[in-house]
């Protein structure tokens, strides 16, 4: 495979899941700030949004190296749908606090002192308050994926942009 083609390739893999979270995550952020904005807060969401989103994407593509990760081919889909969601959902929960761990490390100077203000200082709910979002997040994409996987691109693409066959018995 040529470098050009290893990079289309690349891209290929990376572009749905990049498109599928940054549009869920803007419309999280959206959600944020027009919730914050009844009490008079102003934020600016659509960075953290986005590159919150890149960073999923990139969990998910990192994901799929693993050798396991499609553990049950030949069975019902909704078995790789649970398997695939519960391995990003954790590498996902790794990957944030490693996030806010490297933010209180840099103010804090240590990893241990880090850990303890991380514990100390975050605020908890607001954390799995997008935790849960992403789980949900992560099931819908899963099973779109899974979807696709099964029945193929080709297919998929048709049915959500060709016009359906005319049935018989509808009319």
């Amino acid at each position: 495979m040529s470098i050009g083609q290893r990079i289309r390739h690349e891209l290929s893999e990376l572009i749905p899941p990049t498109v599928f979270f940054f549009v869920a995550f803007q419309l999280l952020a959206f959600s944020k700030a027009m919730l914050l904005k009844q009490y008079g807060i102003e934020v600016k969401v659509f960075l953290a949004a986005t590159v919150g989103a890149m960073i999923v994407a990139k969990v998910v593509l990192l994901a799929d190296l693993l050798p396991w990760i499609n553990r049950f081919p030949e069975k019902p889909l909704v078995y790789n749908v649970v398997w695939k969601t519960a391995i990003y959902f954790v590498a996902s929960l790794v990957v944030r606090y490693l996030e806010h761990l490297i933010h209180f490390w840099r103010l804090k100077g240590s990893v241990a002192t880090a850990h303890r203000a991380l514990m100390e200082e975050l605020v908890w709910p607001h954390f799995w308050l997008i935790q849960t979002w992403l789980l949900v997040l992560l099931i819908v994409y899963c099973s779109m994926r899974e979807l696709t996987r099964s029945i193929g691109k080709g297919r998929v693409r048709q049915m959500f942009f060709s016009r359906p066959a005319v049935d018989a018995h509808s009319e």
